[in-house]
């Protein structure tokens, strides 16, 4: 199987508007030369009946990606002890540390908000997405992995809990984890963060906000040993606790190793990039979903 890369290097996603609610606009962050964007500030939503529906989307305003002036745009939080800590106390902790999914030994939890689980998360996406350059590797590795753990920085201290989350894979059952500390048991990482694209949203039907899952990395020796298959069940877990039902993600058009996974879990093409995407040396992609269909029945029974 390639390398799981539903996350990229291509222009980010456009974020969704906040809600009235809010006194001004989130900034966004530039991130990993385009490759690693911040969640989307919340949309606004109502309750009804105890029931979340996720609905009331105002007139959307793009942050970035259209509309906004470049000069206010403002720069992600450095990736500094002080910037790690600030993002851990930032959001702690309000759930035990139980796994959304398990998966041929695998489990598959949130990631804690603390500066080493951080550190390890951006590790582990920085060797999955950095490219080789013939010079000066390490340091450009170095400067790619220190611009990953600034934009989750961002993500996390900008971020509701229920609007996005970073999720990890690690060894749930060998005796030898025993004897390490919890960031040193990860070997795959998963974004997910709720959007409302509208190129997307023409696709699914009875909704105006997804699921969208990015960023799947998994260490190079961990390959090809259904952690990548745990950290999708995991992510529809996190979808069904948050009560939405597409999943939405994106692959290369010509990587049939990950476009056979993500099949295998249940997702389909929905559209695809245009073809003059080809011309200016980009690689194509599609956009793939899935249906949580468990989702209408769990909300019937409320």
């Amino acid at each position: 199987m390639a390398v799981l890369r539903a996350w990229p290097p291509f222009p980010p996603q456009p974020l969704s508007r906040p809600s009235h609610s809010q006194s001004k606009r989130r900034p966004t962050c530039r991130g990993v030369a385009a490759t690693v964007t911040p969640g989307p500030a919340p949309s606004t939503r109502s309750r009804t009946g105890g029931v979340h529906v996720h609905g009331g989307r105002a007139k959307k305003g793009l942050l970035g990606a259209r509309g906004r002036p470049r000069e206010e745009r403002v720069p992600c939080l450095p990736a500094t002890e002080a910037g790690v800590g600030a993002a851990g106390v930032a959001r702690e902790e309000d759930e035990d540390d139980e796994y959304l999914a398990r998966e041929a030994g695998w489990g598959v939890r949130r990631m804690g908000r603390v500066g080493e689980e951080m550190r390890r998360v951006a590790q582990v996406q920085a060797q999955a997405f950095h490219v080789p350059v013939a010079l000066f590797n390490d340091f450009f590795f170095n400067f790619f992995k220190a611009e990953v753990l600034s934009a989750l920085i961002y993500r996390v201290r900008n971020s509701p809990p229920d609007r996005y989350d970073c999720l990890v894979a690690e060894e749930a059952e060998a005796a030898d984890q025993l004897s390490k500390a919890p960031y040193e048991r990860i070997v795959g990482v998963v974004d997910c963060t709720v959007q409302d694209e509208d190129d997307i949203l023409k696709q699914l039907q009875g909704v105006d906000e997804y699921l969208y899952v990015s960023g799947i990395a998994v260490l190079p020796s961990f390959r090809r040993r259904k952690v990548g298959t745990a950290l999708l069940k995991a992510c529809e877990a996190l979808g069904l606790k948050w009560r939405y039902r597409f999943m939405v993600l994106r692959a290369y058009e010509d990587d049939d190793g990950a476009r056979g996974l993500y099949a295998k879990a249940g997702y389909r093409v929905v559209s695809r990039d245009p073809e003059w995407v080809t011309w200016v040396e980009r690689r194509r992609r599609v956009v793939m979903i899935k249906d949580l269909l468990v989702h209408d029945n769990q909300i019937e029974q409320q």
